[in-house]
């Protein structure tokens, strides 16, 4: 498979692009953490094509008191895969996430 060749102009709005994304997920996780946002507010807004894929890890680590090593216990107890990212967490998933971290 060939690796596309952008123009100068294209990789300059890639990378614009990839800069809005990272910094709306890092608003995201910054009012997480600040208590601006709740978890299921963040949760409701996994259908967002920003925010959708912020991995699922990543979201328990911004919670007050978690940390990496929590995160992955969790996550290994609901069974969700460590690449899971929040577009693709199921209702079950979900749910049993809601209840784990209340």
């Amino acid at each position: 498979m060939a690796i596309p060749q952008l123009s100068a102009e294209e990789r300059q709005a890639a990378l614009e692009k990839a800069k809005a994304a990272r910094i709306k997920r890092a608003q995201v996780r910054d009012d997480l953490k600040s208590g601006k946002l709740s978890l299921e507010d963040v949760l409701g807004m996994k259908d967002d094509p920003i925010v959708g894929r912020m991995k699922v890890s990543t979201l328990i680590e911004t919670l007050p008191g978690y940390g990496k090593a929590k995160a992955e216990k969790i996550m290994g107890e609901l069974k969700i895969a460590e690449s899971r990212r929040l577009k693709g967490l199921g209702e079950r998933q979900e749910a049993a996430l809601l209840e784990r971290l209340r």
